[in-house]
């Protein structure tokens, strides 16, 4: 039986040709944290940027259009997406073959490290932002789901105190049937992730730490945490 991995770059293969209409949306979350991101280039100083899952160069177009003398590299594992990347005129040097697990660059070698809805597709998560936290030098960026955030007040609440209680692992396995992922048409494989699941692991590494609710179709109260479908992060590094 395929495992999570497997199942999941069969899914971008088969939907590459449409993935742009089913994933990208001018006003959704992540073009808001595109913009966020954006706007904190010249207070950072931010000459070069590694976008990690790249899908087909969405984020690596958007920074190029408006800031073109910012250094873009972005890793995608799927070559049937880079190929529609290609296709949108991003440069083979500039999407390319990657895994966010093993980063094939030196320390410190970007100013800025992003993610744009990819987290919560690995089932390691974490271990993805060690790898983007050693490879940045300025700032690490994600842009990503908060489940513990429903949009259903009662659903919030149960996940909540799931998540309080320590069962959260348990909760997964009976849910998933011991999978530990959804598997659906419209995303994929997914796991259960949130931002803040990641946020002592990045406010070590920062010396400050700011986040923003980027999803303007919801409302959100004024404890992200508890309220918001989406969280951006800004780590700001030591």
């Amino acid at each position: 039986m395929a495992d999570g991995a497997q199942l999941q770059t069969s899914y971008y293969k088969n939907t590459a040709e449409k993935y742009d209409e089913m994933h990208v949306d001018h006003k959704d979350e992540h073009t808001f944290a595109l913009s966020f991101m954006l706007g904190m280039f010249d207070f950072l100083g931010v000459k070069s940027v590694l976008d990690i899952g790249s899908g087909t160069g969405r984020a690596l177009s958007f920074i190029k259009e408006r800031r073109p003398d910012i250094r873009v590299v972005g890793i995608e594992p799927v070559d049937a997406l880079r190929e529609i990347g290609y296709k949108k005129g991003l440069g083979k040097d500039e999407l390319i073959d990657g895994d966010g697990l093993n980063l094939q660059f030196k320390d410190g070698e970007f100013d800025l490290v992003c993610e744009f809805g990819v987290l919560h597709h690995v089932p390691q998560p974490n271990a993805v932002i060690e790898e983007m936290l050693r490879v940045g030098r300025k700032a690490i960026f994600i842009s990503d789901n908060n489940i513990y955030g429903d949009p259903s007040p009662a659903a919030r609440l149960l996940k909540q105190a799931i998540q309080m209680l320590g069962l959260w692992k348990l909760s997964t396995f009976v849910r998933t049937r011991g999978k530990g992922y959804t598997d659906t048409e419209i995303d994929g494989i997914a796991y259960y992730y949130s931002v803040f699941d990641s946020f002592d692991l990045i406010k070590a590494a920062s010396s400050s730490v700011h986040y923003v609710n980027p999803n303007i179709w919801t409302g959100a109260g004024e404890n992200l945490y508890r309220t918001a479908t989406h969280i951006a992060l800004l780590g700001i590094l030591k």
